[in-house]
């Protein structure tokens, strides 16, 4: 079965465009190594995927052309524990990470100014 179908079945991208682009752009390696969108993938494969900022490491359990609900997805690979671990790590720093623009209320009011001055005289 091709890299990109079951890329796309195993519900890594939303369409096999993206997963072509993907591949094309080395963010998709099997078994370490860069491949083209029509590699045949086989059963035991490990595939890793960079997609934004996670990283997925996985093996190929079963392939499928169809692309179904996210519950018979899952089925079609077993991710690595490391791979797991990570990338619940970072789901939770983006979760819990401050938001850039929180912090910036705009211009500081002639009060705002009188404190930051009084903060630094001592």
């Amino acid at each position: 079965m091709r890299l990109d179908k079951w890329l796309w079945a195993a519900r890594f991208f939303k369409t096999r465009s993206r997963a072509q682009q993907a591949v094309a752009a080395g963010r998709v390696k099997v078994n370490g190594e860069r491949v083209k969108p029509a590699r045949e993938l086989r059963v035991g494969d490990g595939v890793s995927v960079k997609r934004e900022s996670f990283d997925w490491s996985v093996t190929v359990k079963n392939l499928s052309e169809k692309r179904g609900p996210a519950e018979e997805a899952r089925k079609l690979y077993e991710e690595n524990e490391a791979s797991r671990v990570e990338r619940e790590r970072r789901m939770d720093l983006r979760r819990w990470g401050t938001e850039p623009a929180a912090a910036l209320k705009g211009r500081p009011t002639k009060r705002d100014r009188r404190r930051l001055v009084r903060l630094g005289s001592d």
